[in-house]
């Protein structure tokens, strides 16, 4: 099973990699042998992040890259040509009543959470199509994109848009060997979620997750690896949900 998830010899790309999921999602990608180009829009955290991989003896090299303009991954077109896997993970949320939501929220959430995967996606496809040696996408998108939520209606009809950008994805790509499945990970937690989940209504959601608590991020590397390695060979199109039980709640 450890050969049959080892990513020598592979090149991952992880967006939004200056920190949270996608910095820890780069450095699971690096330890299991993957050369690993770390994405997002902030220069020095991104340098953070690649020293700390660095370190742990990965390889891992830097992109500064806005996922929202087509001007800026085409400015890195370069690096993704010999790209094996890729792990759309860039995302934003604002939290706002619906109807306060402006014009410019949704732009900004469905430009970063939507337009940037499809961009990115088709950007790398194309270069996998060209080499003929296919690949992985992984899109990280959210039980969010699934079951509903108050304050975040931008968020969730972005990541409901990445789950059927997803599926569709997969069905025009499987020819070319490349597969796209996504992870819809539940409440995780890390430092800047911390504090709401000592609230009251953190609390109150607590009570609503089967588990009774919230996951930690390396119970997210295994559907990671997965999604990356030989051993989903066989998936393309598939959609694993790691929440606790949330979805599967009682009303």
């Amino acid at each position: 099973m450890a050969d049959l998830l080892n990513l020598a010899g592979k090149t991952a790309f992880v967006t939004g990699a200056s920190g949270g999921l996608g910095a820890h999602f780069a450095a699971v990608l690096a330890s299991a042998g993957a050369a690993v180009i770390v994405g997002a829009r902030r220069e020095d955290a991104l340098a953070d992040v690649a020293a700390r991989i660095r370190a742990a003896g990965g390889a891992c090299t830097t992109a500064t890259l806005d996922i929202s303009s087509a001007a800026s991954i085409t400015s890195v077109e370069p690096l993704l040509a010999k790209v094996d896997i890729l792990v759309n993970n860039a995302g934003i949320v604002i939290e706002k009543p619906f109807l306060e939501q402006s014009e410019a929220d949704w732009d900004a959430v469905v430009d970063t959470n939507a337009k940037g995967m499809f961009l990115l996606t088709q950007a790398v496809a194309r270069a996998m199509r060209a080499r003929g040696a296919g690949g992985s996408v992984i899109n990280i998108a959210s039980i969010l994109g699934l079951r509903q939520g108050g304050m975040v209606m931008t968020y969730a009809v972005s990541k409901a848009a990445a789950i059927q950008f997803t599926r569709i994805a997969a069905l025009e790509l499987a020819r070319f060997g490349i597969r796209v499945n996504a992870i819809c990970p539940g409440y995780i937690a890390t430092d800047l979620n911390s504090a709401f989940w000592e609230t009251e209504s953190g609390k109150a959601m607590l009570k609503r997750i089967p588990q009774r608590r919230l996951g930690a991020l390396p119970e997210l590397d295994g559907p990671l690896l997965l999604l990356a390695s030989d051993a989903s060979s066989y998936m393309t199109g598939s959609v694993i949900v790691a929440d606790g039980g949330h979805l599967v709640s009682t009303l």
